[in-house]
């Protein structure tokens, strides 16, 4: 299991009534919130050569990290929700992560979660 996805899981599960939950159609963890489990990141399979991250995030802040950031794009299927994939392969700014894995558990948890962790 690869230390990126150890470190993604760890900052995911940190967040209140969170849990992963593996989605063999997909085959790749999700992490998810809430009774409903609703998704708020994913990322590739542990084993994966290439590691991605997916995130929800408002849609003007997925465009301006689109268009600024070479290791960000677009999530596929999702993308038009606001979702990007984050090019985990090379140096991984865990602080950017982290601000971006609570950005779309507030855009997905019940609001009595989210008031618990927004910034």
């Amino acid at each position: 299991m690869s230390d990126v996805y150890q470190r993604f899981r760890e900052i995911c599960l940190s967040l209140p009534e969170t849990r992963e939950v593996f989605v063999e159609a997909w085959g790749h963890p999700t992490f998810r919130v809430g009774q409903n489990l609703k998704m708020f990141a994913s990322c590739s399979p542990p084993d994966a050569e290439r590691l991605s991250l997916g995130m929800k995030v408002d849609k003007a802040h997925q465009q301006a990290l689109v268009q600024t950031d070479a290791r960000f794009s677009v999530a596929a299927y999702v993308g038009k929700h606001g979702w990007v994939d984050f090019d985990a392969s090379g140096a991984v700014e865990w602080d950017l992560v982290r601000e971006l894995v609570v950005e779309s558990y507030c855009l997905n948890a019940p609001k009595r979660l989210a008031r618990q962790v927004a910034p």
